[in-house]
């Protein structure tokens, strides 16, 4: 069970006040910082100080941070393994980006839950941001995900890799192969900022001294489905992963689009809370996705 201390510890971070996080956990403020100080004479080391009138966490904050976040997604585990053996079911929580979600994962997943009957799924798709958040609240147990983020918090293993495809309807006007420079007078597809897919286009463009802004003609949709549907409809020049597209590409929904220089590849990481007590589950969980 997780000291109420460390929950008024993470609490705290959260808000970065200590007002707003005894409004939250409906204590006094005294009361807050009363643990706060209990925690600072435990450790030995000052969690916090002020930055003007800011609250900041001192170097040994963000180390216990970490750490507590990590016992803290562990317990909260914990206790899910404890209500699934009552119930005599296990639970499978995870997160997946929105490319991994639609296309590369499916099949995998689907493999395992064969093996596997008695496992209830949950399987939360969303950007790599919001999973890390979900991942450190404790909603999911680990994530596939693309793109970049901090991985000092977190155990990474390579999952896949992606290669960026340009595709549209194969009577839009477009040659199979052209330079950025015509790529720039034809209408483009894109997820929105942020995205993992985004995130690789706009560096191939920036390659070439080129950034989404030079296109006067775009499209900018929430998931790699709806560039599909756009794209097939002949709407303009769509960019996504090879595997998300290539039963399209295959059955001759879509074309794919050769840009000059703007070849890009991209990885899709299995990730975890560092320092977890089930990372040898998770890295069993991994392998049997990968398999």
């Amino acid at each position: 069970m997780l000291d109420f201390r460390i929950h008024t510890f993470l609490c705290v971070c959260r808000y970065m006040n200590y007002t707003k996080a005894a409004t939250a956990l409906q204590i006094t403020q005294p009361a807050v910082s009363q643990h706060i100080r209990y925690l600072e004479k435990e450790y030995g080391m000052k969690l916090f100080d002020y930055t003007g009138k800011r609250l900041a966490l001192t170097e040994a904050g963000h180390i216990l941070l970490n750490a507590a976040t990590t016992i803290s997604h562990d317990d909260t585990m914990l206790k899910q393994n404890l209500v699934d053996l009552k119930m005599n079911y296990k639970s499978l929580r995870f997160g997946v980006t929105h490319t991994i979600g639609e296309s590369e994962i499916m099949e995998k997943l689907a493999g395992y839950l064969r093996q596997h009957p008695e496992m209830n799924l949950y399987m939360e798709i969303g950007d790599a941001a919001d999973l890390l958040t979900a991942i450190n609240e404790g909603k999911i147990d680990f994530a596939v995900i693309e793109g970049f983020f901090d991985q000092s918090e977190y155990e990474t293993l390579l999952f896949g890799t992606e290669v960026l495809t340009a595709v549209c309807h194969p009577d839009y006007e477009a040659p199979s192969e052209m330079t950025v420079g015509e790529l720039l007078n034809k209408r483009i597809i894109l997820r929105e900022p942020g995205s993992g897919t985004r995130t690789l286009v706009e560096q191939v463009l920036a390659e070439q001294g080129v950034s989404v802004a030079n296109f006067q003609q775009r499209y900018e949709v929430g998931s790699p489905q709806a560039i599909k549907e756009l794209a097939e409809r002949g709407c303009g020049i769509g960019f996504l992963f090879e595997q998300s597209v290539s039963k399209e590409i295959s059955n001759g929904v879509l074309r794919r689009i050769h840009i000059q220089g703007c070849d890009g590849t991209h990885t899709s990481t299995f990730i975890w809370r560092k320092g977890s007590m089930y990372s040898t589950m998770f890295r069993y969980i991994y392998d049997q996705l990968k398999s």
